[in-house]
């Protein structure tokens, strides 16, 4: 990549432009010209090492930004519950209240669990192929992202969560404004569809958990309310719902972006989707590339709760750091040509899912779902192709594709 001779500061504003939300990875490589872990201005460090991204994540010291550091920088932010719920889940929450609420959801998505969700998982990427197949059958483009990518994830996990089929639809399109609570915007009108839908999906999943008390299920509503139940002093009514709220949106987004990235690469490169028809084998490599190539998480951020010495750094306490998970995944250091997408590259490990106490729970249904859908996608449809110019939705922080036409052949 060219040079842009940027300072980190400059590099850091323009990936969170509208230009950098459609490709911010110039702006890494700005920042990276200066160090692996930079301040960008006092009190900000951003790392964009492989090696540093997995050293602050692992750093006891370095915590999730919750309510009380929210106190701190946003002192309004109480108004908005699209931040009370996000802070109320494990997402926000540092040890030891993140303790108890990650055990509640890991009783809930078991290995065990997940895995025999495998036949449920194909039954449904074949329901929606052929619904696909329909769409296309006269020649006309069909959006995979609106068709498929964003279709599946919700089912999964509205069978996961037992709630019907009939609303499936509004869950992802509420699902998909709670996420903007996340990118990191403090003003009233940029967060007022955030808590709209936080509202909705709140009041939605209430008479739910009323019922699964009366009538207890084996889903995961039903085994965290009989967790609730059980140990009630482990998380409260609305830890309860916070953390219902995160499953639903934040599993359903990345699993959606992850198949779009996984997607488009063998469509740019038809050989690579022939390999996956022929070798069904290489599902598992292609996937943890596309999660390393493409994250659809670019970053996380981390505080200091007490004076840190990383990596040589010295990293006072109340310190932010930004860790831009896209830039360590794609470290010289860690991966030879970092830039180039290869599911035959060994020992793939990727900071997409985070890591430490906070690595994402929900990582092995991503995973599961992306190596059973894209060979099955690609297999159905052999002759599938672009059919005009992916656009990416206007955010960067959770980057992905709003469109991606194709043809079915």
């Amino acid at each position: 990549m060219q040079a842009l001779d940027m300072t980190p500061d400059e590099a850091l504003a323009a990936m969170v432009s509208p230009e950098g939300s459609q490709n911010p990875y110039p702006f890494y490589e700005e920042i990276r010209r200066h160090g692996n872990l930079v301040e960008v201005r006092p009190g900000m460090l951003v790392a964009v090492g492989y090696e540093e991204c997995l050293k602050v994540l692992r750093e006891p010291r370095l915590r999730v930004q919750d309510a009380a550091a929210y106190d701190r920088t946003f002192p309004g932010w109480r108004r908005h519950s699209s931040l009370r719920s996000f802070a109320n889940s494990m997402l926000y929450t540092n040890p030891p209240g993140h303790i108890p609420m990650r055990r509640m959801v890991g009783e809930a998505f078991t290995a065990r669990r997940i895995e025999a969700l495998r036949g449920t998982v194909g039954r449904m990427v074949d329901e929606l192929l052929e619904r696909f197949a329909d769409l296309g059958s006269g020649g006309e483009p069909v959006d995979f992202m609106h068709e498929f990518a964003f279709r599946l994830p919700v089912a999964v996990i509205s069978d996961m969560l037992g709630v019907p089929e009939k609303d499936q639809v509004w869950f992802r399109e509420v699902a998909a404004d709670v996420m903007i609570a996340l990118e990191g915007i403090t003003d009233d009108e940029g967060l007022a569809p955030a808590n709209t839908a936080t509202d909705q999906l709140s009041a939605y999943f209430a008479p739910i958990i009323a019922e699964r008390r009366r009538n207890p299920g084996d889903d995961v509503i039903g085994t965290l309310v009989r967790i609730h139940a059980e140990d009630s002093d482990r998380f409260n009514e609305e830890e309860l719902i916070g953390n219902l709220v995160l499953l639903l949106t934040a599993g359903f987004d990345t699993t959606t972006h992850l198949l779009g990235h996984g997607l488009l690469q063998s469509l740019r490169r038809p050989e690579l989707g022939d390999r996956l028809r022929l070798e069904p084998e290489l599902a598992a490599g292609y996937v943890e590339e596309a999660l390393r190539f493409e994250p659809p998480v670019q970053a996380t951020t981390r505080w200091a709760a007490a004076d840190v010495d990383l990596m040589g750094h010295k990293v006072e306490a109340g310190t932010k750091v930004l860790v831009i998970l896209a830039a360590g995944n794609r470290d010289p250091r860690r991966y030879a040509r970092p830039h180039v997408f290869d599911p035959d590259r060994v020992d793939v490990r990727p900071l997409s899912f985070a890591g430490g106490v906070h690595i994402c729970v929900g990582a092995p249904l991503a995973r599961l779902e992306a190596q059973i859908a894209l060979p099955r996608v690609l297999t159905r449809f052999p002759a599938l192709a672009l059919a005009g110019t992916p656009t990416y939705r206007p955010r960067w922080l959770a980057r992905g594709n709003d469109r991606l036409p194709v043809t079915t052949g």
